[in-house]
């Protein structure tokens, strides 16, 4: 009587099971980029990015993701291809409206200020009231703040280009002040500069001869020659010597309730 025969059976490598799962979108999957400071930890699932932070303990990670979103993420060798290629046009300054972020789990009033922030352009910064006003919450300033400290997506959402009303940097959830300005440095913004100004209580510049005036760090004001450049310590002040706010970057053109 003949046997029936058996294929030996061969357990899947666990990094291709992940994959699988990934790809199939039965499981959430991470892995480790080059971010613009240093390596990042990132992770996705079908309908976005949902978490980066800077790369470190890897356990760890697993284990705040898996609190966080209530479900595990599993380690990947890489990418899928598209939204490897959106998060790296991303990280150095593209014109892209991707990558996709998964922001399931925030408030409508956290989402918003975190997609808000990801419209503010690579190199530039805005004020944290500057935010609060877009979304149409001009008094909500300090819950803008919690919002961006909270940031589950740093980097992709750049929370490290929002300020202090006053001009000066502030803090910064991936890594503190220093961190922040040594990525904000990554994209060619002078932070001494700015908190010079800031120092100085320059809050706008403008120019004699279009006679707008912008936030110190958008790209029309850096376009401005020296001798053409006119300061100003708030709006009242530019408005009052004739000068209009920035279509672009869009200056608030009050004094903040709050830093």
């Amino acid at each position: 009587m003949l046997k029936a025969l058996r294929a030996p059976t061969t357990q899947a490598p666990d990094r291709l099971s992940a994959s699988v799962l990934s790809s199939l979108g039965m499981a959430d999957a991470w892995t480790e980029i080059e971010g613009p400071i240093g390596r990042l930890f990132v992770a996705w699932a079908t309908g976005g990015v949902t978490a980066v932070e800077r790369a470190g303990d890897a356990v760890g990670f697993e284990t705040e993701y898996q609190l966080r979103h209530g479900r595990a993420a599993l380690r990947v060798p890489s990418m899928p291809a598209g939204l490897a290629r959106q998060v790296e046009q991303r990280l150095r300054g593209a014109r892209t409206s991707g990558p996709p972020v998964d922001l399931g789990g925030l408030t409508e009033f956290e989402q918003a200020v975190l997609r808000k922030t990801m419209e503010i352009p690579y190199g530039e910064v805005r004020p944290y009231a500057w935010v609060a006003r877009e979304i149409d919450r001009p008094r909500a300033v300090r819950a803008v703040g919690t919002a961006l400290a909270n940031n589950p997506v740093p980097f992709v959402i750049p929370c490290h280009r929002v300020v202090r009303a006053d001009g000066h940097i502030g803090e910064y959830g991936a890594g503190g002040p220093e961190a922040k300005r040594e990525v904000l440095g990554v994209e060619g913004i002078d932070t001494g500069a700015l908190e010079r100004l800031a120092v100085s209580g320059v809050r706008y510049t403008g120019s004699d001869t279009t006679h707008i005036y912008c936030y110190p760090s958008c790209r029309h004001a850096r376009r401005t020659m020296a001798r053409h450049e006119v300061r100003f310590r708030n709006a009242e002040e530019a408005r009052s010597a004739g000068y209009r706010p920035c279509r672009i970057c869009r200056p608030l053109e009050s004094t903040p309730f709050a830093a």
